[in-house]
């Protein structure tokens, strides 16, 4: 038999005999809702955290000391706290992980800061075998760094080739798969960084406050997997006013003749983009 209007709710009596009730709908109208009729789940950030070490793009990962994926390498992040946003928990994510501050992009470039920007979202109702746990990841990009220091739930911390952790084993053949879906939001992060260098400035944030142009390439170069004109590169990274900006002075730390220090201009865009060669 059919239910009476007043038996299936105030949502179903006001929208007609077809709908169906939804403690969601009283919580849209901003009527009383019980809190307990949701289930309850997690928030965490995961750290994309990529330098590039040896002229290669490298990724921080941590070794797990407890469960679940105990002694498997994950991406770095932790619990959101009750009383943390998002942002200030990346930030204390990065700080614990790598020592390193989040650069503040309305000053310049210091050392011991990094850039970070959320990456993306990871929902999976599966994702994490304790609980639902739903991770906002963060894309985390800084110079040359030096070796990190395991803390929390991790007893080892590294810098890894990215390609070696995509694929799943080391140098040796020794298989090395990333706890979680780590291996999706690393994949990811990849791919952002080696998109948005195309068009932005997002490359210096992985060189020193003053670099040559030599070493800036050398940046696109480990991103990307290849290897570039040097002299196409220079003209196109020089070539959008305000891009790359003289500091007056000069280096030899790169061996050869003294070449020319730069540091990143107020123009973020790279006009005309530097395509990614395909590879």
């Amino acid at each position: 038999m059919q239910a009476s209007a007043e038996h299936r709710g105030p949502a179903a009596s006001a929208a007609g005999d077809r709908s169906v009730y939804r403690q969601a709908d009283d919580y849209d109208r901003g009527m009383p809702y019980d809190p307990s009729a949701f289930p309850p789940f997690a928030v965490t950030v995961d750290l994309v955290v990529l330098t590039v070490r040896r002229h290669s793009l490298c990724a921080l990962a941590v070794r797990r000391a407890e469960p679940p994926f105990q002694g498997r390498w994950a991406l770095p992040g932790g619990f959101v706290k009750a009383d943390e946003d998002l942002a200030q928990a990346a930030a204390r994510e990065l700080a614990e992980a790598a020592g390193l501050r989040v650069h503040d992009p309305a000053q310049p470039a210091q050392g011991g800061t990094a850039h970070l920007e959320q990456l993306a979202t990871y929902g999976d109702p599966h994702r994490d075998p304790r609980m639902r746990v739903v991770s906002v990841a963060h894309l985390v990009l800084a110079p040359d760094l030096p070796a990190p220091r395991p803390g929390g739930d991790a007893d080892r911390a590294r810098w890894a080739p990215v390609e070696e952790l995509l694929q799943g084993h080391d140098r040796d053949g020794e298989p090395t798969p990333l706890a979680f879906d780590h291996a999706r939001i690393l994949a990811d992060g990849v791919e952002r960084a080696r998109s948005k260098i195309e068009y932005s400035s997002l490359a210096t944030a992985f060189c020193p406050p003053e670099f040559t142009v030599g070493e800036l390439r050398r940046v696109y170069e480990a991103v990307w997997g290849v290897a570039l004109d040097p002299r196409n590169f220079h003209r196109k990274v020089t070539g959008t006013p305000g891009f790359l900006v003289p500091t007056g002075g000069t280096t030899t730390r790169q061996g050869g003749r003294p070449a020319q220090l730069f540091r990143a201009g107020g123009a973020t865009l790279l006009n005309p983009p530097m395509l990614r060669p395909e590879v």
